[in-house]
């Protein structure tokens, strides 16, 4: 029986940026800090340069011939790089697919469960896969199922538009929806119309008409 593999307690290797001394190319195209072209010099004049700013030799293109190299406070660099790769994180959303499922037969309270999910999700950015599924001949009323998910994507079309009709998979109804990108605005309510011949709006009474005389 062979031996079992020793666990590796040596820390990973990292790989070093190539900065100052770690330049070996022995020539190079240089950008000064305040980005003016010092032109092709060799690897000692590079760092010299940087040495006089008090600043790194950081190698930016090394595929280049010759490789092009710049100037910089690395530690700097390396910060505002890091900000805005987090920036960028929080900003990216992966958009995901979330189910909600339910049989046709649902009661009252577990709809709004199922609606409060969908809310949740779409407000989320993520799609809504909205699952019905049927039991033995519970496969026979595709057709409540199918209102059953109208209904529901009527009640979520605040947040969500249909992205798939409800279609039938197997022993499974499903429908496919997304985040809304434009809210539907509500339609204002009616204002009150004002009273005519000298009434208020406020339910005065109107002034009656003046009595006729007798001919």
């Amino acid at each position: 029986m062979p031996p079992r593999p020793r666990f590796d307690r040596r820390a990973p290797v990292r790989e070093l940026p190539n900065i100052n001394e770690r330049i070996s190319y022995p020539n190079l195209r240089v950008v000064d800090a305040d980005g003016s072209q010092l032109g092709v010099i060799s690897r000692e004049q590079a760092l010299e340069v940087a040495r006089e700013r008090e600043l790194d030799l950081v190698l930016v293109s090394e595929k280049a011939d010759p490789p092009v190299c710049r100037v910089m406070d690395y530690g700097k660099y390396k910060f505002e790089q890091e900000k805005k790769a987090k920036e960028a994180k929080k900003k990216s959303h992966q958009t995901e697919v979330k189910e909600v499922k339910m049989r046709y037969k649902i009661d009252s309270h577990d709809y709004q469960v199922r609606i409060g999910q969908a809310v949740r999700f779409l407000k989320a950015g993520d799609k809504v896969k909205c699952t019905v599924i049927f039991r033995g001949r519970e496969i026979q009323h595709t057709a409540l199922a199918e209102q059953l998910l109208f209904r529901m994507a009527k009640d979520l079309e605040e947040n969500a538009e249909i992205q798939q009709p409800p279609k039938r998979e197997g022993r499974n109804m499903i429908m496919f929806l997304s985040p809304r990108k434009q809210v539907i605005g509500k339609s204002p309510s009616p204002r009150p119309a004002s009273a005519s011949n000298g009434g208020s709006a406020t339910g005065g009474t109107a002034a009656p008409a003046p009595a006729t005389k007798p001919s």
